[in-house]
């Protein structure tokens, strides 16, 4: 999963510097031996954002992603669509992406929606179904939340000194301390949907997408 992950990570031109950082020691020793960037954290963490600040604490950057281990259908464009509002504005202080779904998708609770403004910033995350389709128009587009981040080093630094805030931990979702606080977040949307490996379910399916890539012929 690891190997996936930083491999495919590691196509993307955008990013100077790539690195696990983790409070497994097993996970440590096999990057290792894989020749992987590897740092070990602590493991008193409660989130993935608050060990990107320890990792900030000891390898200076203006701009540090946040990349899941448990993404291996991250692609070079996912990274690049992340980092555009960047280059784009220099006021962006963090982004994140979406995808489109569809309306049954969205009932999942597991899959975590987002709805923007007219110029893409995060108006709220949520594990209901967002836009409420109160007339039942069907014309509601739903967006799934990609979970990538990309942080400049004052918002990752001040979200680590925050408290948890109350619609956070009421949706167990640490994006919303972003804006419960005023930080405004960038959402940037892409074709490409991501399967987050966290069943045995999620595995056989990103397993099943790997091998129909494999079994693909060469242009």
């Amino acid at each position: 999963m690891i190997a996936w992950v930083y491999e495919n990570a590691r196509q993307a031109a955008c990013l100077d510097h790539l690195l696990v950082a983790t409070d497994s020691p097993e996970v440590e020793a096999y990057c290792r031996q894989a020749g992987f960037a590897v740092m070990m954290t602590s493991r008193e963490h409660k989130s993935g954002t608050d060990r990107l600040a320890e990792v900030m604490a000891r390898e200076p950057a203006a701009i540090y992603v946040n990349i899941q281990g448990d993404e291996p259908m991250i692609t070079s464009d996912h990274l690049e669509r992340l980092l555009k509002p960047f280059r784009d504005d220099p006021a962006t202080q963090v982004s994140t992406l979406k995808v489109a779904i569809d309306a049954e998708t969205a009932l999942d609770r597991n899959v975590v929606k987002v709805v923007t403004d007219l110029a893409g910033r995060a108006l709220y995350f949520s594990r209901a179904r967002i836009p409420f389709d109160r007339d039942a128009t069907g014309t509601a587009q739903y967006f799934k939340h990609q979970g990538f981040y990309a942080f400049r080093a004052a918002a990752l630094a001040t979200f680590h000194r925050l408290p948890p805030t109350p619609l956070e931990k009421l949706e167990k979702l640490e994006q919303l301390r972003f804006l419960e606080n005023g930080i405004g977040i960038a959402v940037v949307e892409t074709p490409h949907d991501t399967i987050g490996v966290d069943t045995e379910e999620d595995l056989h399916k990103v397993e099943e997408h790997l091998l129909r890539l494999k079994s693909r012929p060469e242009k």
